[in-house]
């Protein structure tokens, strides 16, 4: 038994982990992408897949790995590879690595967090929506458009639009002022998504296996994440979601098939649950350190088969 772990060191998501597993025990490696020049890895499928990653430093039996968390950037994009060129032999070697390691890990039995297939349902915002809507949650009327006219008349009818991108790419979510009446002809040029704004408390659920971890955030800012100033930064802590609603994220996971997700939650003064989306790939550690919840250490169990700890013995452990 064995787990891999692909991506930077100066990944915080991914060394948390790492850290958590050694400390464990579990024998683990970690596959650091700034060596991609020296990584060789062979494949054989038939009725099964097999083959190795070798490095100066180790060899990898893959069909002794049973765990396999991926943060992992695009190879061609570091430094040496983009110094080297496209036309150069470690620029096509790093494609043919990240080719090889996606193909593998679609088709390893081993638990991947995540499979891209799986992941692939964040590149389109309003299709997540659609799986989000399916699994109980609301979620805010929605237009994506080119044609400013149609945003005029959304913002007319709503009151209060939000506004951001329609892929995975992270994007600012703003809400629409008079300042911006000028410039939405501008999405001529660019599909954009807009959402009725809805006020409320905001909550991120982290999905672990069966594990669930709630963080309560307050903030005045229209994006938590991109706080205007002190007074604007988000003030996060650990909170506990009724059944229903918890089980709800569950499912919604389970639906995706992401063994682990990042589910961002807005709870209204009325009670009700609304969902925004759901990120396969989530940056846990700054809501782990803000919250204390072990989130990394329920990973790094769930990544050796081990039962991550339970809600109730996680509310005994952060108080």
């Amino acid at each position: 038994m064995l787990t891999l772990l692909w991506g930077l060191p100066g990944d915080s998501p991914l060394y948390t982990v790492y850290q958590e597993l050694n400390y464990l025990g579990f024998p683990t490696v970690f596959l650091d992408q700034r060596e991609i020049a020296h990584i060789e890895i062979s494949l054989s499928v038939g009725s099964t897949i097999a083959g190795e990653i070798c490095t100066p430093n180790f060899k990898i039996d893959l069909n002794q790995v049973t765990g396999v968390y991926l943060r992992p950037y695009e190879s061609r994009r570091l430094p040496i590879v983009v110094e080297a060129g496209s036309n150069s032999r470690i620029w096509q070697h790093a494609a043919a690595v990240d080719d090889a390691l996606l193909s593998w890990v679609e088709m390893t039995s081993a638990l991947v967090l995540n499979r891209p297939s799986a992941m692939a349902s964040n590149n389109s915002k309003p299709y997540q929506l659609q799986k989000i809507r399916q699994a109980g949650f609301l979620v805010p009327d929605t237009l994506v458009t080119t044609d400013s006219d149609a945003v005029h008349k959304f913002w007319k009818q709503h009151g209060s639009v939000i506004y951001k991108s329609i892929s995975s790419t992270r994007s600012k979510v703003s809400r629409l002022s008079p300042e911006h009446h000028k410039r939405l002809a501008n999405v001529a040029w660019c599909p954009t998504q807009f959402q009725q704004y809805i006020p409320g408390q905001d909550y991120r659920v982290h999905v672990v296996g069966e594990a669930v971890f709630a963080c309560a955030i307050a903030s005045t800012a229209d994006d938590y994440r991109y706080p205007g100033d002190t007074t604007d930064y988000p003030q996060l802590k650990s909170d506990i979601l009724p059944l229903e609603i918890e089980q709800r994220c569950r499912q919604l996971a389970s639906t995706l098939k992401l063994p682990l997700a990042g589910i961002d939650l807005r709870k209204t003064d009325d009670g009700e649950w609304y969902c925004f989306e759901v990120n396969p790939s989530p940056g846990y550690t700054f809501y782990q350190q803000e919250t204390h919840q072990p989130i990394s250490l329920a990973i790094a169990q769930l990544l050796t088969q081990q039962q991550p700890q339970t809600l109730g013995k996680v509310n005994s452990i952060i108080g």
